[in-house]
């Protein structure tokens, strides 16, 4: 535990930084309610997506780290703003026409169009914690709807009405003249149509705790600003749960950078004091857009997951946070090998190292051991050369390389042989591209084949790619990476490959063999 708590104090890997920023808030007592609150947010209008995951990956691998550095008990909370209105009907659910009788409703007070819970609200956050729940996340959920309405608000909502110019100062530098006109921190929920109203306030009385307000019939209405019968606007309402909660962290992406300061500001006017923040550069896709949730470009977690396991996808989500990266289908193989590279890396590491390596932070402490004994960019050459259409014809050749595995005792590895046929079938085989070999390239080829082919007895998988390379070398190819990329293009329909020596060894001698007998034959090219 003590070298633990010294390389936590000097690592500079990203969380632990975060970690020892959010510590110095407490440098000198600990918390008054007893613990250090992390907090997350999401926006329940649709399904939960990858940058949700990434919000709470993130986040709980500072709460690791911090834990790891201080004795202060932490939460976690993943609080729900589903009292927001329903402003569109999203396209991918069913019954959107019924929806749109709702519109502007709270999330809560729209009916189900699924036809499984009590609201679209409530179905949605049914989604996220079963989507945080599968990742096994350790969390606490908040609903809007139940925080509002239960009175848990109440006090910050009061404070909100008596310093409402204070509060209104802040937001109305931040808009445009014509916006300044009608905006109100507070939205009335309508007594009677159950709508969440963007009217301007004829009058807030700090004192009572109500507010005045015109509905779009003209008709005057004055609500408490208690129990739900109004909500914040989003901006306010993000500075004023964390003065509610006593919130000491949240994250965001960059896109909220230009509204901390408001954040900030509404938190301290309502008594808070300002959480630590973290920044997170956005993801692009893959050409270099960034993703939107409303236009459906880049990869959602589904995705990712049809093609890779979820450890792969926190390493790619610790990776660089605030960086911009491309999260394209092409990001995947190498994220999985470098993540199985690390594993396999830290039961060697000292601690001072080991805190450093990124699948400390993805597994809090505990990583398991790697049962990829095939890299996955090799079980997607293997497929690619064998045309698989499912995992057992992998396990074909990976039961020869090592007698010892088995789905049973290589659950991971079985997981990834799936990933990699389909992997292989949805993006590999549909950009193949064969070309017919020169008459340099033939012959060595054929020489090749012919020492493969007069080899006898085990050989490993250094011994042939020693003999690729003295082939290479033979037939004059400078440089000699032109000699690759023959064998890559010829023989696997593609630009790049795998380690040739390492693939033979696994492929098997006489499959390899007969692979150039086929290429030199015709048999790829069309």
């Amino acid at each position: 535990m003590d070298n633990l708590r010294a390389a936590a104090e000097t690592s500079k890997a990203w969380p632990f930084q975060e970690a020892r920023a959010l510590a110095k808030r407490y440098a000198k007592a600990p918390p008054e309610k007893g613990y250090v609150l992390f907090e997350t947010g999401y926006g329940p209008s649709g399904l939960p997506h990858i940058g949700t995951f990434g919000e709470v990956a993130r986040t709980t691998m500072i709460r690791r780290a911090f834990e790891a550095l201080t004795d202060i008990p932490t939460r976690l909370i993943c609080f729900s703003d589903d009292l927001d209105g329903m402003r569109k009907v999203p396209d991918n659910v069913p019954n959107t026409e019924m929806l749109r009788e709702h519109l502007q409703k709270p999330l809560t007070s729209v009916p189900d169009p699924f036809g499984e819970f009590e609201s679209f609200g409530h179905h949605n956050n049914a989604m996220l914690r079963r989507f945080l729940d599968t990742f096994g996340f350790e969390y606490e959920f908040i609903s809007a709807t139940d925080f509002y309405k239960t009175g848990q608000f109440d006090d910050v909502l009061r404070r909100a009405a008596e310093r409402y110019d204070d509060i209104m100062k802040v937001m109305l530098k931040s808009l445009r003249e014509e916006r300044q006109q009608t905006y109100s921190c507070f939205l009335p929920i309508h007594p009677e149509t159950g709508r969440v109203l963007y009217v301007p306030m004829k009058h807030v009385d700090g004192a009572a705790g109500t507010v005045t307000f015109d509905d779009e019939t003209g008709r005057e209405w004055t609500l408490p600003v208690t129990g739900g019968n109004v909500k914040l606007q989003w901006k306010p309402d993000f500075g004023a749960r964390w003065a509610a909660l006593d919130v000491d962290f949240e994250m965001y992406g960059k896109d909220h950078s230009s509204n901390t300061v408001i954040y900030d500001s509404i938190c301290r006017i309502l008594g808070g004091k300002a959480p630590e923040h973290f920044v997170y550069e956005l993801f692009l896709d893959e050409n270099g857009q960034k993703i939107s949730k409303s236009t459906g470009n880049g990869i959602s977690i589904d995705e990712w997951l049809t093609y890779a396991s979820a450890e792969s996808l926190s390493y790619f989500m610790f990776q660089k946070p605030k960086t911009a990266k491309r999260m394209y289908f092409d990001v995947i193989p190498k994220a999985v090998d470098e993540y199985h590279q690390q594993l396999r890396a830290y039961p060697g590491q000292e601690t001072d190292q080991a805190v450093a390596n990124p699948v400390w932070h993805i597994h809090g402490g505990t990583p398991p051991a790697s049962d990829m004994v095939v890299p996955f960019s090799m079980l997607l050459n293997l497929a690619s050369a064998a045309n698989a259409e499912d995992r057992e014809v992998l396990w074909g050749f990976i039961r020869k390389y090592a007698p010892d595995a088995n789905p049973e005792s290589h659950p991971g590895l079985d997981a990834a042989a799936g990933h990699a046929v389909r992997y292989f079938h949805d993006f590999v085989k549909p950009a193949k591209e064969y070309r017919e070999p020169t008459q340099m390239e033939r012959a060595a080829l054929g020489d090749l084949r012919d020492r493969l082919a007069g080899l006898s007895g085990e050989q490993d998988a250094e011994s042939l790619q020693s003999l690729v390379f003295a082939v290479g070398k033979e037939h004059g190819f400078e440089p000699l990476r032109a000699w690759f990329g023959a064998i890559y293009e010829v023989l696997l329909g593609a630009k790049q490959g795998p380690r040739f020596g390492g693939f033979i060894s696994l492929y098997g001698i006489s499959e390899t063999v007969a692979l150039i007998d086929s290429a030199l034959a015709g048999g790829f090219v069309n």
